[in-house]
C-alpha cells in the first residue's frame, strides 16, 4: 500500500487544483467579462481566473468572483475532429439533470460562437468538495471505501433509471443499437487520428460489430463514469456532482456500467484502477458485490463481462489515439496528455485478451 500511496500523492499533486493560465490558454477577459453580463444569472465582477490541472480533453478553468465561483469549459483551440470536445453535448446532458436532483452542477449557459473567446465553451457552477484519484483510497478507512464505492454504483444506477423523454433529453442521441453506433464511432474516430498499425485493434474492428449482445434497456449512458471524474462531499461520502459528459449520449446502461467494472481489473497504478489490489482487505466491494448492487438497483440482468470489457478497452484504446495524435500535433492540453497518449498499445492488447474470453478465434 505505500506504494500505492505515493501514486495517489503524485497524481493529485499534478491533477487536483489550479495554476496559473499559460500564453496558449488565455482567455480574452474583455469578452469573457462582456459575456458574463449577458448570459450568468447574478453575476458581480471582476473575474479572476486559473485553470484546473486535470482534464486532457477540453480545458477548464476556475472563473472567481467577489460573490461566486464558476466553471468553464471550452474547446482546445486548433483543429478539431469531427464529434470530438462536445461541450454542447455536456450542457445539455447537465442542464436536463439538473433540475432532477441528479448531482451535476447548475449550467448558467453555452456559448456556440466561436468568436467570443476562440472556441465553443460553457459555463456551470463550481462543486466545492473531495475529487479523489487513487481507487484504492489510501487516506480512506476499509468502511469509508466500502461507502464510497457503492456511492458510485447507486448514483450510476440512478442515472441509469432516468427517463431521458421526461426530462428533456429525449432527443439526446439513439437509444437502440448503442454498441454498434459507439464501435463504429471509435473505429473512424481511431483511423482519422492513426499514428501506427496495431494488428490486434484492426481485428477488433472487424470482430466487434460482428459479435454484439442484445441491448436490454435504454437510457442516459455518461461514457466515461470513473472516480475522478466525480466529485464528492466534503465531509460524508456522498457523490455531489458527476463531472465530464462529454461522451455522455442515449444508449445501454449496461455497457456503461461494464466500464465502470473494468476498473477491478485494470491494473492499479494510482489512479482508478484495482487489479492486484487486496480489495477485500481494503474493503472495497468485490466484483460480485457491484454487479450485484447494480443489478438490484435497476433491475438489469447481469451482463456478459468478457464481451463488455473487450468493448470497453477498444472504445478507450480510440479516445485515447486522439489524444496521442494531438501530442504529436502540439494540441493536447494538459502535461499528463503524453503519458496518456502511451497507453494506446495496452489497451488493445488487453481489449483483445477479453475478445479471446470472448470467443474470438
Amino acid at each position: 500500500m505505500a506504494g500505492e500511496q505515493d501514486n495517489a500523492i503524485d497524481y493529485e499533486k499534478e491533477m487536483v487544483g489550479t495554476v496559473e493560465v499559460e500564453d496558449r490558454d488565455r482567455l480574452d477577459m474583455d469578452a469573457l467579462t462582456a459575456w458574463f453580463e449577458q448570459n450568468v444569472e447574478g453575476y458581480e465582477g471582476p473575474i479572476s481566473y486559473t485553470k484546473f490541472k486535470g482534464g486532457q480533453s477540453n480545458p477548464t478553468y476556475r472563473i472567481d468572483t467577489p460573490g461566486a465561483s464558476y466553471v468553464l469549459r471550452r474547446q482546445p483551440f486548433g483543429k478539431l475532429l469531427p464529434s470530438a470536445h462536445a461541450v454542447d453535448r455536456e450542457y445539455q446532458a447537465m442542464t436536463g439533470l439538473y433540475p432532477t436532483g441528479f448531482p451535476v452542477p447548475r449550467t448558467f449557459g453555452l456559448c456556440e460562437d466561436p468568436d467570443v473567446l476562440g472556441s465553443k465553451f460553457f459555463v456551470m457552477s463550481l462543486a466545492d468538495g473531495r475529487s479523489l484519484w487513487n481507487g484504492a483510497l489510501p487516506k480512506q478507512t476499509p468502511e469509508e471505501r466500502r461507502e464510497i464505492y457503492f456511492a458510485m454504483i447507486d448514483t450510476m444506477a440512478d442515472l441509469h433509471l432516468k427517463k431521458p423523454e421526461e426530462i428533456g433529453l429525449g432527443d439526446f442521441g439513439k437509444s437502440e443499437d448503442y454498441c454498434a453506433r459507439q464501435i463504429a464511432r471509435w473505429s473512424k474516430q481511431y483511423k482519422l487520428s492513426k499514428t501506427e498499425t496495431i494488428p490486434e485493434m484492426d481485428r477488433l474492428i472487424e470482430w466487434l460489430p460482428e459479435t454484439i449482445p442484445p441491448q436490454h434497456a435504454s437510457g442516459i449512458v455518461h461514457g466515461d463514469y470513473r472516480l475522478d471524474n466525480m466529485i464528492f462531499a466534503p465531509d460524508e461520502n456522498r457523490v455531489i456532482a458527476v463531472l465530464d459528459w462529454e461522451l455522455s449520449t442515449l444508449g445501454d446502461p449496461v455497457a456503461d456500467f461494464s466500464y465502470l467494472m473494468l476498473n477491478w481489473y485494470n491494473p492499479a497504478d494510482g489512479r482508478a484502477g484495482l487489479g492486484g489490489l487486496d480489495i477485500e482487505g481494503l474493503g472495497i466491494p468485490s466484483v460480485d458485490e457491484a454487479v450485484g448492487r447494480y443489478v438490484e438497483r435497476t433491475g438489469f440482468p447481469v451482463p456478459p463481462m468478457e464481451w463488455y470489457f473487450a468493448y470497453n478497452l477498444f472504445r478507450l484504446a480510440g479516445i485515447i489515439q486522439g489524444i496521442k495524435k494531438r501530442v504529436i500535433d502540439g494540441t493536447a492540453s494538459s502535461a499528463h496528455a503524453k503519458q496518456m497518449s502511451e497507453r494506446v498499445t495496452p489497451l488493445v492488447q488487453n481489449a483483445y485478451a477479453f475478445a479471446k474470453q470472448a470467443g474470438l478465434d
